[in-house]
């Protein structure tokens, strides 16, 4: 296939004059539409959309790259603008672009079409091509040049291993690349090919291996690995790092490959490069490129959360079920202080949906302890922080504990992989297998049990003992405080302290207090998903789609919801949902709202007293959660 076979006449345009970035990509996605290469233009426009959030495709030197990949591609397409004046484009070396091409590729299993793409990636990065499609006059002629440099380009992944082979051996600087991106359309190859021109310029021996949508090609050796000086990985998507253990290696965004090459393959000649090691797989990156020692905690933490988000999900939903399976079959008024205790549990199937939900609960902590700890630690530490994180569940010390767990033990095993790497070689080899899940499950239990728990217990009776106190005073203010500690850490101590201070002033006949804990439970999952629909640019993709899920969880009060999203951004997230719950408690005190059950948000509704002005008091504070953290969380580049 050529590149022209993708192209119509149609849907080039060469005196394209847009004011904007949006009005550019508006206006090629109307191109790519004229050539009939897409069903649904509007679902097409916003996975383009979709894509320019996750990182600019202006690569640079006057050129973007903006592409779509979904099931509104009919058949895979090109539409090309040149834009004379040239565009802001947020691009990465900050100049206009005046040259465009807008790709569509369909979801299927044949990706011939991204060879053929990956090719004009490589063409676009020849200035003199470049530069000759700017001045065409017609489309025919721009056609015209394409076709020529497509007839002199062999294929992408055959040109780099022709190259390597005819690299004489005996270069100064033996440099191995690889590079990937996303969707492995045209952000790999292009750093490929911009990795491989400065080695070659610097006269270095060099080899790139490209994982595209079509999978890995040009792939690295054992053998090149073993003789290779340093390893650059240039890529925004997952590679296998294990095969990179104790080489020099620079790990950086593909954009630097593109952008930075130079830079990256000077760099690798000097030698100002540390060793890679496979039991931390942040240890390639520059401090330039990742962000420093914070960007490495927020990467760890967040291995944590992505594999804790299906259990709370999954679980959570499960547990709505059973209260509202509960809440539409029996009358909540009828019920004594004992059957309301169990609500969620009464009908057989509830009770069933609710023990599932449990279980999915149940593993929420380890698993995120575990994932923390082996994304510092590899392997040896997920069993060290599977224990922390369920010693943490058993205890007193919740989600903050499960947090510690997972790095204490990442670091645990790091500390013991020193250690015992002064062992006898025949010894050290089974470590991974005896020695690190024995030491590091031991030194992890002591530490939870006579180091972690104790503090956070006496935090809690503290806590306990603090509210018992403070019940006779401004009901207004101890609504603020009741309501705000359940957002403090959501299952952890202060939400825990907050919530059995409600459930016990119900055995007191106080129900006002419930009523403003419970609401300030719901309010954080709640205001996290408000938010994910109306500041998507403040959110990660995976956030944006799971955060609607939160209103089902936070109308069933179940508040860990929103621990993934506060896990990933503490700072900016937890100020926000503690805000707005307060506000909800306050006004749920001030309404004089009051509630008999110890749980089921808002299926239990029909039993509060003065229920439409607690509803109010729910939707305020979520909208006050939400604009807060539309406010206070900064744009994230994924």
């Amino acid at each position: 296939m050529r590149i022209t076979e993708l192209l119509d006449k149609r849907s080039i345009s060469l005196t394209a004059a847009p004011a904007s970035k949006s009005e550019a990509l508006d206006m090629a996605v109307d191109l790519m539409a004229a050539g009939g290469k897409i069903r649904d233009k509007e679902a097409y426009r916003k996975e383009v959309y979709l894509r320019e959030e996750e990182s600019t495709t202006g690569v640079g030197g006057g050129i973007a790259i903006p592409h779509g990949k979904c099931d509104a591609v009919a058949k895979p397409g090109l539409a090309a603008m040149v834009i004379k004046d040239g565009v802001d484009f947020d691009s990465l070396d900050g100049e206009p672009v005046n040259l465009i091409f807008l790709i569509a590729a369909p979801n299927t299993k044949d990706n011939i079409h991204l060879d053929v793409l990956s090719k004009l990636s490589i063409l676009l990065m020849d200035e003199q091509f470049s530069e000759n499609l700017k001045k065409a006059s017609t489309p025919e002629e721009f056609l015209r040049i394409i076709d020529e440099a497509d007839e002199e380009k062999p294929d992408v992944d055959e040109q780099l291993a022709a190259q390597t082979e005819s690299e004489p051996q005996e270069k100064a600087c033996r440099i191995l690349a690889v590079t990937s991106c996303p969707t492995g359309i045209a952000h790999t190859y292009m750093a490929a090919e911009g990795i491989e021109k400065a080695a070659k310029k610097a006269g270095c021996f060099v080899k790139v291996e490209t994982r595209g949508s079509g999978g890995a090609k040009n792939v690295l050796t054992e053998e090149e690995i073993a003789e290779a000086d340093c390893i650059i990985v240039a890529a925004d998507a997952e590679v296998p790092m294990d095969r990179f253990h104790g080489k020099r290696l620079i790990e950086c965004p593909v954009s630097d490959g593109i952008g930075k090459a130079d830079q990256l393959v000077e760099r690798a000649m000097h030698g100002d490069v540390p060793i890679y090691k496979s039991g931390n797989p942040n240890a390639g990156k520059s401090q330039k490129s990742s962000g420093g020692g914070a960007h490495k905690v927020y990467t760890q933490l967040m291995n944590g959360v992505s594999h804790m988000l299906p259990f709370v999900v999954g679980g959570g939903i499960l547990i709505a079920l059973a209260f509202l399976i509960d809440g539409l079959s029996i009358d909540i008024n009828s019920l004594s202080d004992e059957m309301r205790a169990n609500f969620g549990t009464i009908t057989p199937v509830a009770a069933a949906l609710k023990g599932i939900g449990d279980t999915a609960f149940g593993f929420m902590l380890p698993v995120l302890a575990g994932f923390i700890a082996m994304s510092i630690g590899d392997r040896p530490a997920l069993a060290v922080g599977f224990v922390g994180g369920m010693l943490a569940s058993q205890g007193k010390s919740g989600f903050l504990g499960a947090l510690l767990a997972g790095f204490v033990a990442g670091y645990l095993i790091l500390l013991l992989r020193k250690v015992f790497a002064k062992l006898p070689q025949s010894i050290e080899k089974i470590a991974p297998v005896l020695l690190y899940p024995l030491f590091g499950i031991l030194i992890m239990g002591l530490l939870m049990n006579y180091v972690i728990e104790p503090p956070v217990g006496a935090l809690n009776t503290a806590l306990n003992t603090g509210l018992t106190n403070m019940s006779g005073s401004s009901k207004i203010l101890l609504g603020i405080i009741v309501a705000g500690m359940m957002s403090i850490d959501m299952g952890g101590p202060f939400n825990k302290a907050a919530y059995v201070f409600g459930t016990a002033s119900i055995a007191a006949g106080n129900y006002d207090i419930m009523a403003a804990v419970m609401i300030g439970g719901m309010v954080p999952p709640c205001a996290i998903a408000l938010a994910t629909l109306l500041f998507k640019k403040k959110f990660t993709k995976e956030e944006r789609e799971s955060g609607p899920v939160n209103f089902i969880m936070g109308l069933a009060f179940i508040t860990e919801g929103a621990i993934p999203f506060a896990a990933s951004d503490p700072i900016h997230v937890l100020p926000s949902c503690i805000i707005g719950a307060a506000v909800s408690g306050a006004l749920s005190m001030a309404f004089g709202c009051t509630l008999m059950a110890p749980h089921g948000g808002i299926f239990v509704f029909p039993v509060v007293d003065h229920a439409l002005m607690y509803l109010v008091s729910l939707v305020i504070g979520t909208i006050v959660g939400a604009v807060l953290l539309g406010i206070l969380k900064k744009r994230v580049e994924e």
